[in-house]
Parts: C-alpha cells; sequence; structure tokens
C-alpha cells in the first residue's frame, strides 16, 4: 500500500562538494585543552576562534590599541558591577591610563561610597520594606546630598565633588573606590542621578536644584571625554539597560552637531542578561554611525577580569 498523496521527485535535485561549500567553522578555529601553569596569555589564545571566544579577544584588542594610539577608552556602567567586587580591576585600568572618563548612575556612585567610606553596601530590600527603614541609612545620605549641593555651589560635576571628599576626608576604602580614584588619577567620573531612584532622594537632606544641577554639568562633562571616540575610541556599557544607554545616545547626537566625526567607533555592551535599550544605543546606533561594536553576555565576575586581564597583558607586551 502506498500514500494517496504524490511525493516530490528529488532525482533532479542539485548537489556539490563540501570541499566547494563556504562554512562558517573551520577546525583551526576551535580552542585548545589548558596547559597547566601556562598563563592568561596561553589562556586567551586558547579560546576559540569563534563567536564570543572572538568577540572577546576582539574586545581586548580594541581597548589595547585605543590606548596605544591615544584615544578614549569611556566606560558607562551600572550599580551592579560595584556590587560584584569588581571596581578593583576599574580603579587599576584608571590608574594605568586606560579607562579615561567613567559614567555611573546614582546607584553606583551611592554604592560606590559606601564601600569607600565604610567597607560594606547593598541593604536587604526586602527586610528594610517591611519596616519602612530601606534606604533610611544617615551617612549615606549626609554624603550624596551633601556632595550635590557642594558641587553646585562650586561648580564641580557630581562625581568630581564626591571624589574630592572621599579623598579630603582620607575614606578608609579609597584606593578601591571608583570615585576616589578617578579625581586622583584625573579621570571624569560623572554622575547620572534619576530623581526619585535613588535611596538618598527619600531623605530630607535632598536638594532636587542640586541634584540636577550637579548630573547637568556631569552630563556636559561626559559629552566632551567622548568628543574624540571617533577613528579608533571605545565606548563600552557594562551592566546598564536604561539610563547610560540613552545618556550616551544623547551625547553622541550632540557631539555629531557640533560637527564631530564619530565615525570609526567601536561599541560594546557586556551584561549577563541583553537588553533592547543598551543593544540599540550603544552596539546598533555606533554602527549606524560608521563604527563597530559587539554585545557579549555573560556575568560581570567573571567577563569583566578576564577583559582587564586580556587588556593587561596586550599592554605589557605579553600578546
Amino acid at each position: 500500500m502506498t500514500s494517496k498523496y504524490p511525493v516530490i521527485d528529488l532525482t533532479q535535485l542539485r548537489t556539490m562538494s563540501i570541499k566547494d561549500r563556504k562554512s562558517k567553522v573551520d577546525v583551526a578555529d576551535f580552542a585548545a585543552p589548558h596547559k597547566p601553569g601556562s598563563g592568561m596569555r596561553s589562556f586567551l589564545d586558547s579560546l576559540p576562534d569563534i563567536f564570543a571566544g572572538r568577540m572577546i579577544r576582539t574586545v581586548i584588542n580594541r581597548i589595547a590599541d585605543a590606548h596605544k594610539s591615544g584615544k578614549p577608552v569611556i566606560v558607562t556602567m551600572g550599580a551592579h558591577v560595584i556590587k560584584c567586587g569588581l571596581s578593583p580591576m576599574l580603579c587599576d585600568l584608571m590608574r594605568r591610563g586606560v579607562i579615561t572618563a567613567l559614567a555611573v548612575n546614582g546607584a553606583g556612585a551611592i554604592h560606590d561610597s559606601e564601600i569607600a567610606k565604610f567597607g560594606q553596601t547593598s541593604e536587604d530590600v526586602v527586610d528594610g520594606m517591611r519596616t519602612g527603614m530601606f534606604g533610611m541609612a544617615d551617612e549615606t545620605a549626609d554624603f550624596l546630598n551633601n556632595g550635590a549641593r557642594v558641587a553646585m555651589d562650586v561648580k564641580l560635576g557630581f562625581g568630581e565633588a564626591l571624589g574630592r571628599a572621599l579623598i579630603a576626608e582620607n575614606a578608609p576604602n579609597a584606593s578601591v573606590s571608583l570615585l576616589a580614584t578617578a579625581y586622583e588619577c584625573n579621570v571624569p567620573l560623572t554622575v547620572h542621578a534619576c530623581i526619585g531612584c535613588d535611596i538618598v532622594h527619600m531623605h530630607s537632606s535632598a536638594d532636587g536644584s542640586a541634584i540636577g544641577d550637579a548630573s547637568m554639568r556631569d552630563f556636559r562633562i561626559l559629552t566632551q571625554a567622548m568628543r574624540n571616540l571617533g577613528g579608533g575610541g571605545v565606548l563600552a556599557n557594562l551592566g546598564s539597560a536604561v539610563v547610560l544607554p540613552e545618556v550616551v545616545l544623547k551625547a553622541l547626537n550632540m557631539l555629531i552637531n557640533l560637527g564631530c566625526d564619530m565615525k570609526g567607533m567601536y561599541g560594546v555592551n557586556l551584561d549577563f542578561v541583553q537588553q533592547y535599550r543598551s543593544n540599540m544605543q550603544v552596539v546598533s546606533r555606533v554602527k549606524e554611525m560608521g563604527g563597530d561594536g559587539c554585545a557579549l553576555t555573560g556575568h560581570h565576575e567573571i567577563m569583566i577580569p578576564l577583559i582587564a586581564a586580556g587588556v593587561i597583558e596586550r599592554l605589557e607586551g605579553n600578546r
């Protein structure tokens, strides 16, 4: 018994040799097993030259090349990067002159200043909400809100005022503070606050005029720092899903309006979950402006140390 429906005739189907076919994967691009004691250089070389293995090497090379050619390496980041314990690596890259500007949201400034002053951060939100005491630490609010007022009064950037204050009071953990390290290294660290988003805005000491004035100045400081990204600079967004991608989009538009050529820059979006806005503004828009970029997905506490180590290896002449 056979089917009552007709079956397609494949006798005329065209075929080809695999030797004539273009293949995306070649054995030459495969990973190599790790050799005990071979070090970071060997580990990075052992990664497959496929997908993320290729992309992470590209990111490392673009950052190292930007530094060698005197081009900006701008890092924008969410506060989670700090809570993952990665500040020492970013501080090291600032001290080496690799990171030329760093932008954080209000939460980034909060967590960094708490680490700098008290060596701890990140409270239990659920536990605090039960009593209404979430975000009610006096010291944190006083420091951030006073920093905004000082920034407004003496025309400093928000991040600049906070970093200067941490250095002035000899904060016990200043060596792993992004704010303090940036101030000491003359690296602009800008704070982009969103009114009502940060715990310090709940306190009576919060002055909306001061916060707005300080953040506006930081927006303009960041835009100036991004001015020479074209022609080989790198813009890396680490974990900010909305605020920082939107900030850099407006900054890039202003720079193009002012006649800056942004072609040839490289945009990197790194997060453990890829988000629409960060991918669009930091990678897709950069490509549309004549640059290039990639989206890397992975945990910050693994990916950022890998990239930092790779950049240092490149700059120290080990690759």
